[in-house]
């Protein structure tokens, strides 16, 4: 008793995935003008990343300037506290844009979306905000100043610097089971 072969060859061009009974040549032409698109798409895609970078790259410049000008405003003013939260603030927004140029370059190198550089955007962005309103609370109860608006004012703020500190212990344990994940245990 003789056995099939267990495989059989193609002929010589024609693809093993082909459908049988399909007109040679149609799915292959259909599957490389799929290809093409798909590449063409992907240059479109690496050309607005590079734009995005350029323009992120020179905002991130600016803001940096910014920062430094800040600090040397701080410093001539020996130190005002105002002057110094101004400049962490500014200082904080270059390197949230800097963490975003990072979350482009990462993602047209790999071409995958990662989420950390987002978590730690989002974790320097309530960073800030948290040091937005402790200036200003802190300015609105200086003696003299306290009004039941101002009240109002900072009964909101304390409410939103605890929702800001959930929100930061939340973004902080995702980032550090993120890279536990990431990295095999010894």
């Amino acid at each position: 008793m003789t056995s099939a072969p267990e495989s059989i060859a193609a002929p010589k061009g024609s693809r093993p995935d082909a459908h049988a009974g399909s007109p040679v040549g149609s799915h292959s032409s259909a599957t490389s003008a799929g290809g093409l698109a798909g590449r063409i798409f992907t240059q479109v895609e690496h050309v607005i990343y590079l734009g995005a970078g350029i323009l992120l790259a020179c905002t991130a410049a600016l803001a940096l300037m910014s920062g430094a000008l800040t600090l040397f405003d701080a410093a001539s003013s020996w130190g005002a506290p105002e002057a110094i939260i101004v400049t962490i603030d500014r200082l904080l927004f270059a390197l949230m844009l800097l963490e975003i140029l990072h979350t482009v370059r990462v993602s047209v190198r790999d071409g995958t979306l990662n989420s950390e550089p987002f978590l730690v955007v989002g974790l320097i962005a309530s960073i800030r905000r948290v040091l937005v309103i402790t200036l200003g609370s802190s300015q609105a109860t200086h003696p003299g100043n306290w009004t039941p608006e101002v009240q109002e004012q900072f009964d909101a703020s304390m409410l939103e610097l605890g929702v800001l500190g959930v929100l930061i212990l939340v973004m902080v344990i995702a980032i550090y089971l993120l890279r536990r994940v990431r990295t095999p245990a010894v």
